[in-house]
């Protein structure tokens, strides 16, 4: 049973279809970075100033101001809820390739705990415990690589030819024909 659950022997129709997610699920995640880049929002001084504004500076070439508790309370609802669906999906396929137990359970449990860290430490930031930014962007950074890190594995599993000559028994044991 377990060889019919790994990626490699799925139809090659299947294969297409959960490479044609891969490519859009990948596509919608690195434009939310870009975004995240755009709004320089990838540093610990950009994080504060995103969610606390910056309108106190001056010299500025974009001003910035304090976000609402709805507002906050929107972003923080919507990119947890989100990405953690992400992950859950993703995760599903990770648990579909031949990588070892560690690594399996490492892609599809950090995730969540970034997403968490992250959000949450985002949440902390803007009730004014601004040294929490070191962590909402290592944390940020984690969740990437393990994004990364899945949708290549995922993608070198559907590039795997099945096996062959294998077939299920009864008792769920792989027998070699």
């Amino acid at each position: 049973m377990i060889n019919n659950l790994l990626i490699r022997n799925a139809p090659k129709p299947f294969k297409f279809f959960l490479f044609s997610f891969l490519v859009v699920l990948s596509i919608g995640f690195f434009t939310g970075l870009t975004f995240v880049n755009n709004t320089q929002s990838s540093t610990p001084k950009g994080i504060t100033e995103n969610y606390n504004g910056n309108e106190m500076l001056e010299d500025l070439e974009v001003i910035k101001f304090k976000k609402g508790a709805r507002e906050m309370l929107t972003i923080i609802h919507t990119h947890i809820l989100s990405i953690s669906l992400i992950f859950f999906l993703l995760g599903l396929l990770i648990w579909g390739t031949e990588i070892n137990l560690f690594w399996k359970s490492f892609l599809t449990i950090e995730p969540f705990i970034s997403v968490l860290v992250t959000f949450g430490g985002i949440y902390f930031i803007w009730l004014e415990y601004t040294f929490i930014s070191h962590i909402v962007m290592i944390s940020g950074i984690l969740m990437t690589l393990s994004f990364t890190l899945g949708v290549i594995l995922i993608g070198l599993a559907l590039l795997k030819p099945p096996i062959q000559n294998s077939k299920v028994t009864g008792s769920g044991k792989i027998k070699i024909l």
